[in-house]
């Protein structure tokens, strides 16, 4: 029966099933109640298995001793990791994610990039992977021109100035309704434009300082997040200028690319539009300038040769599905994309407001981000307040901050990234419930309940395990192959189901299985049952980039 592989998974019916035995049965040709019956006579006399017995067309039904779970809860516990393993060593991840554009505030839009991608890296770098982080920004383009000549022929200060970022959108929005109405400061931007390329010293200079001022607006955003982008890991498409020539002249001369009513295309057969034409990725256009295209080809081909890339990521809208699809088939048959790298375009859908549409103010304008940030650490103030008045001052900001920037990355986090979800503060915000409080709520009362206690944790292999022990037990055995199939599907939302359904356990634990009145080897099991569910809500918390305070 050597050959027999049969998968284990946790069962209703017992603490694990082994359902392979079916398909390895059929294989084989053999009866699969047989097959599973001589599963269950090889099994080693090790200690380790109670009972297995054969249930249903073929299914094994595995029972665990007690020794066994405590054995697992103390190797657990002696480790710093957790027993979680490192499978992504060796393995170096390029993975693109929140890519704001100078010179625009950020918007809920650009959340949930930015919230998937931070904590997919943490998840990548805790399996020991070796992850480089790419913020790809848009820092090129007509819409600098623009920008660079309205504020030459206006250099008095703009209009309702705040000194930051608002002063770059007031511009934009200014300079944007002079190019789109006077075409005559049109033809003007447009020189700048050619300027900026040619290196005109000073347009590049004007340029730098939108860049300089943009960046530091990104930062503030970005620590305000609590998201480990630098400065470091941006890269702007003007950073790959020089390499688009030969992007486009490699594409022409393997025949991957072919001209097209004087554009550089590449074509797809089965990729057409409403009105059956063909619809080509553009990677040189009719006027000889390059679009984004041409920038995500030099991006891609960077990071495979010169950065080593095992694996590119790309956390961006779903609706860039196409866009994604096109540049990679283009860089596979350009042979810039080896059979062995795989690019991900890890899609996510839209943040929604009340009304089941893209999230809105109430004139009709996109979200800022920050204004969506600061409600909600408004609201999360008035929560913690509520529950601790004798919290004030820079504590009680600081908490806020905790729990309202922990609360928005949970709720998105929590939501399958492929699917839209609606913006519910006051949902968010409750403190039962699938939501970030109530993760943080159970990690602060295990803190607290340790707090309490005396002496040595120790686990006792010889006590007897209660059910709810068990069970709590079964479920810190699962947080290593969780963060794997989080990496399987880069889907951090089973991370946040994972931590919840633990909670719950630890819930129900707590009701039947009192611990700092218990007594004897069993007061200490049950002590290192709270500090490992503790450091293991911490841990998770931590991967999805939540705080987790001890007191709440």
């Amino acid at each position: 029966m050597a050959d027999l592989a049969p998968q284990l998974r946790r069962s209703a019916h017992a603490d694990f099933q082994a359902d392979g035995v079916l398909a390895a049965a059929r294989t084989l040709r053999r009866n699969p109640r047989q097959a599973a019956a001589e599963v269950v006579d090889d099994l080693p006399e090790d200690g380790l298995v109670a009972t297995a017995v054969v249930a249903g067309p073929g299914f094994v039904n595995i029972e665990l001793t007690d020794r066994a779970l405590l054995a697992q809860l103390a190797r657990r516990l002696g480790d710093d990791r957790l027993g979680v393993g490192t499978p992504e060593a060796g393995v170096t991840t390029v993975i693109d994610y929140s890519q704001p554009n100078i010179a625009k505030e950020m918007h809920v839009g650009h959340l949930r990039s930015t919230v998937i991608g931070d904590a997919l890296v943490r998840v990548l770098e805790h399996l020991g992977g070796t992850v480089v982080r790419r913020n790809h920004i848009g820092d090129w383009g007509t819409q600098f021109g623009m920008l660079i000549q309205y504020q030459a022929e206006h250099p008095e200060p703009v209009p309702g100035d705040t000194g930051t970022m608002g002063r770059l959108a007031t511009l934009y929005r200014l300079a944007r309704a002079q190019f789109d109405t006077d075409s005559a400061f049109a033809d003007r931007a447009r020189r700048r434009v050619v300027a900026l390329q040619a290196g005109e010293p000073n347009t590049v200079a004007a340029w730098r300082d939108i860049v300089a001022e943009s960046t530091r607006y990104f930062t503030e955003v970005y620590d305000r997040l609590g998201v480990r982008l630098t400065d470091a890991d941006t890269v702007g498409e003007s950073a790959y200028n020089a390499a688009l020539p030969a992007v486009a002249d490699e594409l022409e001369r393997r025949k991957v690319a072919v001209t097209s009513d004087g554009a550089l295309c590449v074509f797809f057969d089965d990729l057409r539009g409403p009105d059956g034409e063909p619809t080509p990725l553009i990677v040189r256009k009719r006027d000889g300038g390059f679009g984004y295209a041409a920038t995500d080809l030099a991006a891609l081909r960077q990071r495979v040769v010169e950065l080593h890339a095992d694996r590119l990521l790309y956390v961006v809208d779903a609706r860039q599905a196409r866009h994604f699809r096109m540049v990679f088939d283009t860089a596979r048959r350009a042979g810039w994309l080896p059979p062995t790298v795989p690019a991900v375009h890890v899609a996510f859908g839209t943040v929604l407001g009340p009304d089941g549409r893209p999230f809105k103010t109430r004139a009709g304008d996109t979200v800022r981000l920050v204004d969506l940030l600061t409600e909600a650490v408004d609201r999360a103030r008035e929560v913690v307040a509520a529950k601790n008045p004798g919290l004030t001052g820079a504590a009680l900001d600081e908490r806020a901050w905790q729990v309202g920037i922990g609360a928005v990355k949970y709720a998105d986090l929590t939501t399958n990234r492929t699917r839209d979800y609606v913006y519910d503060p006051e949902r968010m915000l409750a403190l039962a419930g699938n939501t970030g409080v109530y993760l943080q709520y159970a990690h602060a009362r295990v803190r607290s309940i340790l707090a309490r206690a005396d002496g040595d944790i120790t686990v006792d292999l010889t006590a007897p395990l209660e059910p709810a022990e068990r069970a709590l037990i079964l479920d810190l055995d699962a947080f290593a192959d969780t963060l794997v199939e989080v990496v399987a599907g880069y889907e951090p939302h089973r991370l946040c189901g994972y931590l919840y359904r633990l909670a719950q356990t630890f819930t129900t634990f707590y009701e039947h299985c009192p611990v700092l009145r218990a007594t004897g080897p069993r007061r200490g099991n049950r002590l290192a049952l709270c500090r490992l569910t503790g450091e293991t809500l911490r841990t998770g918390l931590h991967l999805l980039g939540i705080p987790t305070p001890d007191h709440l």
